[in-house]
């Protein structure tokens, strides 16, 4: 009767103490080296494979680790950020917490913003936030659900980085919206490989709505109240 390495496996799971009544077998197995041509023995070839399943559980700590590290950086610059938008005492100084805080804790280079109410036309302001947007760029922005990003600005928002605009090369478009949709943030970057389409956005979208709740008490003010 042929016996099959399936026969041999399942015969060693039902015998586990074969080995120990017949030491001198497991003396004399010799197993093929993973690394060279030689041959070496059943003991010696376990210590070489825990050897090389240690290193990989140790290299998994390591990125896991360094993930954890990274989260709790990052956790510390959204905590940073949200006492900068709290602590804000009007419209100007939180655009401005919001502007220095993704630019110093989130190392974005640049950054539009724009806020409208419904379709009121804008009020006279010297802010550019509540400057004119278009019916289409407000259409859009009500459709996206989650961040959006790629390597090229939509509709008019690639005016709204002046001389700059003409070097970027990716942008996060981010809608603001708490009851309704207010306004847009748009995140960009001379790096192509910053806000390509498809990454995850899950930061970007807690991010937008931190902005959102601390902008919303403000839009429905005029801007001289704000």
């Amino acid at each position: 009767m042929k016996i099959e390495a399936e026969d041999v496996v399942r015969y060693f799971k039902e015998h586990p103490d074969f080995f120990s009544q017949h030491v001198n077998v497991l003396l004399d197995l010799k197993l093929p080296n993973v690394h060279d041509e030689n041959a070496i023995s059943l003991s010696e070839y376990q210590v070489v494979a825990l050897r090389e399943k240690n290193s990989l559980l140790e290299a998994k700590l390591r990125e896991l680790v360094q993930f954890g590290e990274e989260n709790d950086a990052l956790g510390e610059r959204v905590h940073r950020f949200s006492l900068a938008l709290l602590l804000a005492a009007n419209l100007e100084t939180l655009l401005q917490a919001i502007y220095y805080n993704l630019r110093e804790d989130f190392s974005v280079p640049h950054i539009g913003l724009r806020l409208w109410r419904n379709d009121e036309p804008p009020a006279e302001s010297a802010l550019p936030e509540l400057g004119a947007t278009s019916k289409e760029l407000r259409l859009y922005v009500e459709s996206l659900t989650n961040p959006s990003c790629g390597s090229h600005a939509l509709y008019e928002t690639g005016t709204w980085f002046g001389d700059d605009g003409e070097r970027l090369k990716s942008f996060a478009m981010v809608a603001l919206r708490t009851n309704q949709t207010f306004g847009l943030l748009v995140l960009a970057s001379e790096d192509p490989g910053r806000f390509y389409q498809g990454m995850g956005t899950l930061y970007l979208k807690r991010l937008g709505e931190l902005i959102s709740v601390a902008l919303d008490r403000y839009i429905a003010r005029e801007p001289s109240q704000a």
